[in-house]
């Protein structure tokens, strides 16, 4: 049986997670601004905790959502490390779905905070 010879192919899918990531971690901050630079408002606390109102949350989901993701790309990249090409399906799905909220995140920061 033939082995397959990757390449660099496997290294420059890491390189462009971590291009991703880094882009990502800019949203995140953006976020994260936008919460803490917003006029403080009595209607939209949330569960009665002062300073978490919905640009709280999106900040905090945002947060989450790239911890996730930069925990997928440590993960893909000691994979690579030890000569496991294949990324598994779950791997691929937690960082589809940790982009996916960031996107959502932001989008409700953005209409929220409007």
């Amino acid at each position: 049986m033939e082995v397959r010879d990757p390449g660099l192919q496997p290294e420059r899918t890491t390189l462009a997670w971590r291009r991703t990531l880094i882009s990502l971690v800019v949203v995140d901050l953006f976020i994260w601004r936008s919460w803490l630079t917003s006029e403080p408002s009595n209607g939209n606390v949330v569960a009665g905790l002062p300073g978490l109102d919905y640009q709280g949350i999106c900040a905090l989901v945002a947060a989450a959502a790239t911890i996730v993701l930069a925990s997928v790309v440590w993960v893909r990249s000691r994979q690579l490390h030890v000569g496991n090409s294949a990324a598994s399906a779950r791997l691929v799905l937690v960082s589809t779905l940790a982009v996916m909220g960031l996107g959502a995140t932001a989008i409700a920061a953005i209409a929220l905070g409007g």
